[in-house]
């Protein structure tokens, strides 16, 4: 038996799609927090952020609307969530702390990639003892390295306000950052400009595949 031959209905989809991305998203904005937080800012913890709930993390635009547009549109998944408040100026290395609280999001989607990928290959192994639901935990782990390939390699973009445009600020020398930084407000339209025009995708591509099929030999996954 192999997934081309499993018709899933819509229900079944969208559950082997949402459970993978809502883990993403909220694991991803929980590290931030939780890193911020041991560096000395606790605004995320006081204001009930530091939680794997995923309700707290979701942006009704972000993460549900956007996402299913982008996989209707593009065959790929884009989104966010409410990112988790941080009080900067808490931080006890201002400069090195911003680029540690950033960079432990991309950080934390490839970890969960990685698990993912240990999901499908148990899903592989059941799906050759005709167990049932092998094929659906082997389509979600798939589903898993994807959208989190997708994210790790998306955030390290270096462009404001994402991760990889935190961590571009935070090494930048003074003025050059402050000018950098006052791009932030235009990040978002800079970001869906490229998705619009398949730049953002040319972009993305290579990379992407090129660590899923790391993770795809690590585990000598079919």
């Amino acid at each position: 038996m192999n997934e081309e031959t499993i018709q899933f209905s819509l229900i079944q989809t969208i559950l082997l799609w949402a459970i993978p991305l809502l883990f993403a998203i909220t694991i991803h904005e929980a590290s931030h927090g939780y890193m911020a937080n041991k560096l000395g800012d606790p605004t995320a913890k006081m204001l009930g952020r530091l939680t794997l709930n995923p309700f707290k993390h979701i942006d009704i635009f972000g993460t549900i609307i956007l996402p299913i547009l982008t996989l209707w549109l593009g065959g790929f998944v884009f989104g966010w969530a409410k990112p988790v408040p941080i009080t900067w100026r808490n931080l006890k290395k201002l400069r090195r702390d911003i680029a540690l609280v950033a960079v432990v999001g991309p950080l934390s989607n490839l970890v969960m990639a990685l698990i993912w990928a240990l999901i499908m290959k148990g899903g592989q192994y059941l799906d050759t003892q005709n167990v049932v639901y092998g094929i659906a935990l082997t389509t979600m782990g798939k589903i898993g390295i994807q959208v989190n390939c997708i994210l790790c390699v998306l955030n390290l973009l270096p462009i404001q306000p994402l991760d990889g445009g935190r961590v571009v600020s935070s090494l930048l020398p003074g003025k050059a950052s402050y000018y950098f930084d006052r791009l932030e407000p235009y990040g978002i339209f800079i970001l869906l400009l490229l998705m619009a025009t398949k730049i953002l995708s040319m972009i993305l591509i290579p990379p992407v595949y090129f660590l899923i099929n790391i993770i795809y030999s690590l585990f000598g996954l079919q």
